[in-house]
């Protein structure tokens, strides 16, 4: 949140932190179920979206988001289904973060921490097993690699094979990330970091389909597609580097690249048209990439002026995100199959040929400077400013002869952050803050009329109070917020590649973190949060799929909240037993994106955990089992319906039914 190293009660903001041992309790294998664990954060379920093709998204104080950070690093479409086995715990921060990291939703950032080597040798390996024929083993090693413990390293290796329960769905899943670090000496160290990734899915859009604006109800496996392999290759390389000049000043450099390319050898999406059949689009080929350059600069120095301690960063950045598609059929009708009795393949698909190729680039420069100062009696300020400047240009061609078309767009603005915070009490924190945020929607982005879309602007208000007791080991955040962003983009579903704007949203309500230690052995995480997220403005609805003013934001529900407990036995016969579980509570939200204003209903689902670890030798064996979704609760985690756009039926984020998840580890 501050780029320097304070502690949570003395800093303004609302950081909430997922530890390792939480991500190893629930078994955690994708970025996005983790999340379930903060407050006013929720994900899109296990299909993928289908106007995005395939790309996860988060939606954060009621504000959607495909951008994530890799300890501070920029991560573009598709990392919530990012691998977890080099994670070492992941952070959020609410509100804003534009000061110190540019483009981010104004509704708050994830950060992803990575595994770091270790002075002390470390092995473990793990082996899950779960419903849908799910198989994943992981490695982990890390250790000096010199005598003198100049050299260290670490590396996580993973695999993962698994089905699921819709039709035509299973994936395959390859990771490999070596670490090496310098300690080149104890004021200087140097990191560099690999990743590579290799994914092979089903795609699916999670198609449901209606009669007289009814959905029906079909067996929760059936899939109205056929099989569409989608290969996500990602490879990561960075290197970052720190120095400390003495006790008060530091330096701290980091260069990153992140290359992700997703193709589809066969894409097929369905719609329907009427009540008899569900008609199918066949796109083919279909090739998107994903390029992100990152470097920052951050000099931080502490200093005394008339008995004020400050705390100052000074830094700047540079983003740059290369995105090219390569892209067949505009959504035509190739192909259908009867909706009650779906008899695969249906009728043959023609062959293909591509139609566009869109490609856009877009550079972004930063320079910021931040104080902290610590006043008498407990009292911390914090203020800092961002110049941003931000250029984008796309181009878009089409292969039916059509000249190709250009647009580009230049913005700049200059963003603060200020915050306030009293400490009366070691254990009591009061604070507040106020930040905008400034950026671009969509990287080459367009109106219908060819005019790319506005940039975006929020600004925040928000208020808490931070508690902490039993030495630190409980922690309890009550914060309440009230957030506005102007010129909201929403895909234009009348006419695909470009994009509707809502003139302004508003997000406002209490939220309640509770995380930590109550007994030894005995950790609890409780979460809440009131979303009153609503529109209060709109450019124009005549569309249909603008929302009105006053109307809640689609696919976010008013109340949500999460309860997750754990007691390992600490002594005894029983020692290393451990039982738990948790409920996950969710509103009614109303689904995208019509005038019909379909409900999804809210929903429960429930969470139980048992293992037993035992030390045997210098190594440590765990065994466990997780039943996730325990009463098999039917839901939805979001819907995108199309009556307006002539069409019926709907794409839907199903929920996971019950499944159940067995581990072994061994850790030496």
């Amino acid at each position: 949140g501050t780029k320097t190293d304070t502690p949570i009660m003395e800093t303004p903001l609302n950081v909430q932190v997922i530890s390792k041992q939480v991500l190893k309790d629930q078994q955690v294998i994708r970025l996005s179920d983790s999340l379930k664990n903060v407050s006013g954060v929720l994900s899109n379920g296990n299909s993928n979206n289908a106007l995005n093709f395939g790309a996860q998204s988060l939606t954060l104080r009621g504000f959607v988001s495909e951008t994530f950070f890799r300890n501070g690093f920029r991560l573009q479409q598709g990392s919530a289904s990012r691998e977890m086995a080099n994670v070492e715990s992941v952070e959020v921060l609410k509100g804003a973060a534009a000061i110190l990291y540019g483009l981010v939703e104004p509704g708050g950032m994830v950060n992803v921490i990575t595994k770091q080597p270790l002075a002390t040798p470390y092995y473990g390996f793990t082996q899950q097993f779960g419903s849908y024929d799910l198989y994943r083993s992981t490695l982990d090693a890390t250790g000096p690699i010199t005598k003198n413990k100049e050299l260290l390293y670490r590396v996580n290796m993973s695999y993962e094979n698994s089905g699921s329960f819709r039709d035509f769905v299973d994936k395959e899943d390859v990771f490999f990330a070596p670490v090496l670090k310098w300690n080149i000496s104890p004021q200087t160290q140097a990191t560099f970091e690999l990743e590579y990734n290799h994914q092979r899915e089903g795609f699916d859009n999670g198609m449901i389909p209606s009669k007289d604006k009814t959905f029906l109800n079909v067996p929760i496996s059936r899939n109205y597609s056929e099989y569409s392999p989608l290969t996500t290759e990602t490879i990561f390389g960075g290197f970052n580097w720190s120095h400390q000049f003495n006790e008060d000043w530091s330096i701290k450099h980091r260069f990153s690249v992140n290359q992700q390319r997703s193709d589809f050898s066969k894409l097929i999406l369905p719609r329907q048209l009427d009540d008899e059949s569900v008609q199918r689009a066949l796109i083919s080929p279909d090739n998107n990439q994903y390029n992100t350059y990152s470097t920052n600069l951050d000099l931080t120095g502490k200093f005394n002026t008339f008995g004020f301690e400050h705390t100052l960063l000074l830094g700047g950045d540079y983003c740059g995100l290369d995105t090219k598609s390569f892209r067949a059929s505009n959504f035509e009708v190739t192909s259908s199959i009867d909706i009650v009795n779906p008899v695969h393949p249906g009728t043959p698909f023609p062959t293909t040929k591509p139609e566009f190729d869109n490609s856009t680039h877009t550079d972004q420069y930063g320079l910021y400077i931040q104080d902290q100062i610590k006043l008498p009696y407990n009292v911390h300020v914090m203020g800092g400013i961002r110049y941003q400047y931000i250029h984008s240009y796309s181009l878009n061609k089409s292969f039916d002869g059509a000249l190709p078309m250009t647009s580009a767009s230049t913005d700049d603005a200059v963003t603060p952050r200020v915050g306030f915070l009293w400490q009366p009490k070691s254990w009591l924190s009061l604070y507040a803050n106020y930040v905008e945020n400034f950026g671009v929607s969509v990287p080459g982005g367009r109106l219908i009329s060819g005019e790319p879309l506005p940039s975006t602007s929020a600004e925040q208000y928000e208020g808490g109070i931070k508690t902490e007791f039993f030495e630190g080991r409980l922690r309890a955040t009550l914060a309440y917020f009230d957030l506005t962003k102007t010129n909201i983009p929403t895909a234009d579903l009348s006419n695909p590649g470009f994009y509707l704007v809502t003139g302004a949203a508003r997000s406002r309500g209490p939220e309640i973190d509770i995380q930590g230690e109550i007994l030894p052995g005995w950790n609890i995480i409780a979460t809440y949060a009131n979303l009153d997220a609503r529109v209060t403005k709109t450019n124009d609805n005549s569309d249909g799929f603008s929302p009105n003013v006053g109307s809640r934001m689609f696919n976010v529900p008013r109340n949500t909240g999460s309860v997750w407990s754990t007691y390992e036995v600490q002594d005894g016969d029983f020692q290393g037993l451990k039982f738990g579980g948790g409920v996950t509570l969710r509103d009614g939200q109303e689904g995208c994106c019509d005038k019909v204003r379909s409900s999804i209903p809210g929903y429960a689902t429930v969470d139980l955990l048992a293992g037993y670890s035992r030390k045997i030798g210098d190594a440590t064996v765990t065994a466990q089992l997780n039943v996730n979704n325990l009463l098999d609760k039917r839901y939805f985690s979001g819907r995108q319906t199309l009556f307006e756009a002539g069409l019926s039926g709907a794409y839907v984020d199903f929920g996971q039914p019950r499944t159940f998840m067995g581990v072994i580890s061994i850790q030496y």
